[in-house]
């Protein structure tokens, strides 16, 4: 069109008219879009409490960025908050992101990962209080305290347990509902039975929480706020209807805070101990994924016809919850199911999510296929074993550890090894 070229990166205002003059035609603004944002998560949160937090000599931050969208808004957010530019890790975006992969697991933020001390003692003396990453686009995240994973789906636990302590939830005399997927683990049910709040479990897929948040448009109940994740690092809630990465961070900073309000320097509650708080209180889900990709896929549809057949046979022989076949290492099987969806707002029919394996203690094996072509298929194996409170021991065990015993069973009954000819799982989350 013979227009003159437009500097993105700086804001401004451009106007644009005819040849001859006369009036514009059109117009281009650059704006800064980190403004709009900034001041959301400023009505949000309580900015004080937070730089009241991060001034502490006893407690420390950083970011990971990953080079992607996040970069921005988290210079500004916590720029705002006091955070040094130096605790703002890979917070420039780029196109090919580095050269990495810009997903917040502790595969892809190896480097956060060391930093925290999870795979080793950092140089440079202890590792930071919380540590924090965010994907390409900005909307999943990963949260680490020192020498500590936190799991998406306990994240979102412990956050829907403290919404006392973030400021928009009390305004709004706290949360309404809480939602999962399907695959995430059971642990923020238990806190929706404590509080007495409905718990809704979806298919996954962002779009089954937009339905929930717009409920009350539609004539249903009002939802909102409500507070809602999946297992892969997504959380987020009805602030902005979407997965939000940044405001997660904020979240448990925030949570951070409201423990370290009159603790004496020296002695600052830590994610970790937040966490075991927490375990103590509901129990533990302990939790892993299996991910087996590129599987040829008339090999992954027979894994799940076995099963299929298994809940067939478990059924015909008078198997259910009020009586439990008993399986090896003292499972009790209390159900073989296909997981499907009802969406209470649209009223719509979402089938075959994912066939279920039910344990009377409330353990889980859950397996799903994704990208079923014909090329090839992801097997997801979830496994999850539900420990109660009342015992430190069991409750703060080693994962790997609690889990054995269940990821064997797992194995054994998909047949997965054999049925692929995989010995391990491309991916173990």
């Amino acid at each position: 069109a013979g227009l003159p070229d437009v500097d993105l990166s700086r804001e401004g205002r451009h106007v644009f008219v005819g040849e001859k003059g006369g009036a514009p035609h059109f117009e281009v603004e650059v704006i800064d879009p980190t403004e709009d944002y900034v001041a959301l998560m400023a009505s949000l949160f309580d900015f004080d409490a937070l730089r009241s937090l991060l001034r502490r000599p006893d407690m420390s931050l950083v970011f990971d960025g990953m080079h992607g969208v996040a970069g921005p808004y988290a210079r500004a957010i916590f720029g705002a908050l006091g955070v040094a530019d130096e605790a703002l890790l890979n917070c420039i975006p780029s196109e090919d992101f580095g050269g990495g992969h810009p997903d917040p697991n502790l595969t892809y933020a190896a480097a956060l990962a060391k930093l925290m001390g999870l795979t080793g003692q950092p140089a440079g003396g202890e590792p930071p209080v919380l540590g924090a990453a965010a994907d390409g686009d900005a909307d999943r995240n990963m949260i680490v305290g020192r020498r500590f994973f936190v799991t998406p789906s306990d994240s979102l636990a412990v956050i829907a347990a403290h919404a006392h302590a973030l400021p928009w939830l009390a305004r709004q005399g706290g949360l309404r509902a809480l939602a999962r997927s399907m695959p995430t683990s059971g642990a923020v049910d238990r806190v929706a039975e404590e509080l007495g709040l409905p718990l809704f479990e979806t298919p996954t897929g962002w779009k089954y929480f937009g339905n929930l948040m717009d409920s009350h448009l539609l004539g249903g109940a009002d939802l909102s706020p409500l507070l809602c994740g999946e297992e892969s690092f997504g959380t987020g809630s009805s602030h902005i209807r979407e997965k939000d990465g940044l405001w997660a961070v904020l979240c448990w900073a925030s949570i951070l805070a409201h423990h370290n309000v009159d603790t004496p320097e020296g002695q600052l509650v830590g994610v970790e101990e937040v966490v075991t708080q927490h375990w103590r209180r509901f129990g533990r889900n302990f939790y892993t994924r299996y991910d087996y990709e590129n599987v040829d896929a008339a090999a992954a549809e027979e894994i799940v016809e076995r099963l299929r057949a298994m809940g067939s046979s478990f059924r015909g022989a008078g198997y259910g919850p009020s009586e439990p076949q008993l399986l090896q290492d003292g499972f009790a099987l209390a159900t073989i199911d296909e997981f499907s969806y009802r969406d209470p707002v649209d009223f719509s029919t979402t089938s075959q999510q994912g066939v279920r394996l039910l344990f009377a203690d409330g353990s889980r094996i859950v397996l799903r296929l994704s990208g079923t072509g014909s090329v090839g298929a992801t097997v997801r194996i979830y496994i999850e074993r539900y420990q109660p409170p009342g015992d430190d021991a069991a409750l703060l065990a080693n994962a790997t550890d609690a889990l054995r015993p269940l990821v064997d069973l797992a194995l054994h009954l998909s047949q997965v090894r054999e049925l692929t000819g995989r010995e391990a799982p491309t991916v173990i989350t």
